[in-house]
């Protein structure tokens, strides 16, 4: 299958982008599922996403931080991710404003419209180059759309989708979302509302999240194919536990697969019910997917004190907004369940944002421009905001196992005291976070992922929370993960026209393809 395509390292490789009708039409998920179904047929295949907003992010190798639906994207392409799949990151600080992180790095805060008014239209040389450098080392780059590309009020600046697809010549397969009704309307109106050029390269459409029998269908496509001289590439079933229907789309979330599922019977004699505080600018809330793929571990995100009252464990996660969070945990009486929680000895996790809130005091004059702000005195940690994000994918030990995990923060924690320090470097020298009783406190994400960490750590919050709970001793997350990106490629080869796939990314955007009035005003 590899010869089909140009080889690496020479000739420019093919190209497809993958829009959507609206957002979360499911683009992320085909995305992945494409790349899956390449990388088994042998093709060294690449994602990429010219621009991602988003609050799940991940760090590379070399330090850049990218939008984790595109890192997860890397997973199923079996390619190691860089900050060349995804150049243009937005991570949200308010309704109005975004961080800008530019090639893995922070480059400042922009309102939305200084942003489309002036910034956007200046990376578009950026983001071709990167896809250019991918098609040139690949033999073929899935590219991943965002939002609509019928939204003509951004058309002027767009560099995501149909902006991107003219700028470097490639198909255009449009996804819709059947689950939310009006699919039809919605491939037709989409391909409509794009003008002539844009619409010569919208090659064909994918049906997303279709139940029932597809024959029933049959006729509607057929009439969309002569509405559009377009032809539907695939319609792919609704399949449970896939976490298509969350920010970024894609979750190889066992979250998902636990909240569209019977949980799993506990390996010991009781459940552990785990809490997460749904704090504002909640970020990389995927740290707890490896506690909802264990065995007897259930998993739910809560905005009231009351649902802390039966939790095993709470868990406070990362946030774009620190000090928002904390006022928010105030304000909703959450704040003062916690410390009563740390009173009794009962067992809170802090990650990230989450550890600093746990802390003494707050020193922050760059996220929140707040000043000086009290935690919640649960740890011996006082944090100050530098101006500069730390970015690191640190490794080390905590309770006697290897742990991994990735750092994404402004707030820089000094440790004055506790009864342990979390990670280490297995020599008995701290490297992150804290312990003090039953709380404990790191920046690491991911770390959780780590098998035995998972394990160790799930048994000492067994023991404080006095649960009966044992982890099972087999449950491997990146195996989880792996059998999760196959179930997105076996969407791909079973319900798509894989041929047509094939042809589109190996030949290009066909040649004929007809005007559908109006077109773009």
């Amino acid at each position: 299958m590899n010869g089909r395509f140009k080889a690496s390292g020479g000739a420019v490789g093919g190209g497809l982008l993958v829009a959507g009708t609206t957002s979360d039409a499911g683009k992320s998920v085909v995305t992945a599922g494409i790349c899956r179904w390449l990388a088994r047929q042998g093709v060294r295949v690449a994602p990429f996403k010219a621009q991602n907003m988003s609050l799940n992010s991940f760090v590379t190798r070399e330090g850049a931080e990218i939008g984790r639906a595109q890192a997860m994207q890397a997973a199923a392409a079996r390619v190691e991710p860089t900050a060349l799949m995804n150049p243009v990151l937005l991570k949200p600080g308010s309704d109005r404003s975004s961080q800008v992180v530019l090639l893995g790095k922070p480059v400042g805060e922009l309102s939305a419209r200084g942003y489309h008014e002036g910034r956007q239209e200046q990376l578009l040389g950026t983001v071709t180059d990167c896809l250019a450098e991918l098609r040139r080392t690949h033999d073929a780059v899935i590219c991943e759309g965002a939002g609509s590309p019928a939204e003509i009020n951004l058309r002027r600046t767009d560099l995501v989708n149909m902006g991107l697809a003219r700028a470097a010549r490639i198909p255009v397969v449009v996804v819709g979302d059947i689950d939310r009704g009006g699919v039809f309307a919605s491939f037709f109106g989409t391909t409509a509302l794009l003008s002539k050029e844009d619409q010569a390269l919208v090659a064909g459409y994918l049906v997303n999240k279709f139940r029932g029998d597809v024959t029933l269908l049959e006729p509607g496509l057929e009439m969309l194919r002569g509405l559009t001289g377009r032809q539907t590439l695939g319609v792919l079933p609704f399949s449970h536990g896939l976490g298509i229907d969350e920010e970024d789309g894609l979750h190889v979330s066992l979250r998902g697969a636990v909240r569209e599922s019977v949980v799993a019977p506990p390996h010991g004699a009781e459940v552990l019910r785990v809490a997460v505080a749904a704090v504002p600018l909640m970020s990389n809330f995927t740290d707890v997917d490896a506690l909802a793929a264990e065995p007897g571990v259930v998993v739910r995100f809560v905005d009231r004190a009351e649902e802390l009252a039966d939790a095993d464990l709470v868990v406070l996660p990362g946030t774009r907004g620190t000090v928002r969070a904390l006022q928010w945990l105030r304000e909703r009486g959450l704040a003062d369940a916690v410390v009563r929680r740390a009173a009794e000895g009962r067992p809170v996790l802090g990650i990230c944002g989450g550890f600093q809130m746990l802390g003494e005091r707050i020193e922050d004059d760059v996220e929140s421009k707040a000043g000086t702000v009290d935690g919640l005195g649960l740890l011996p940690v006082r944090v100050r905001f530098a101006a500069e994000k730390t970015l690191a994918r640190p490794v080390g030990e905590a309770l006697g196992e290897p742990v991994a995990g990735y750092e994404i923060h402004h707030g820089v924690a000094e440790v004055t005291g506790g009864d342990e320090s979390f990670m280490s470097d297995g020599q008995g020298r701290s490297l992150d976070g804290c312990r003090t009783g039953s709380v404990w406190g790191t920046h690491w994400h991911g770390s959780l992922e780590s098998d035995g960490f998972r394990r160790a750590f799930l048994r000492r919050v067994a023991a404080d929370a006095g649960r009966a709970f044992v982890p099972a001793p087999d449950t491997a997350f990146a195996a989880l993960r792996e059998e999760q990106l196959d179930r997105l490629g076996d969407l791909i080869e079973e319900h798509a026209d894989t041929g047509a796939l094939l042809r589109l990314i190996e030949e290009g955007v066909p040649e004929g393809l007809p005007f559908v009035p109006p077109g773009a005003p």
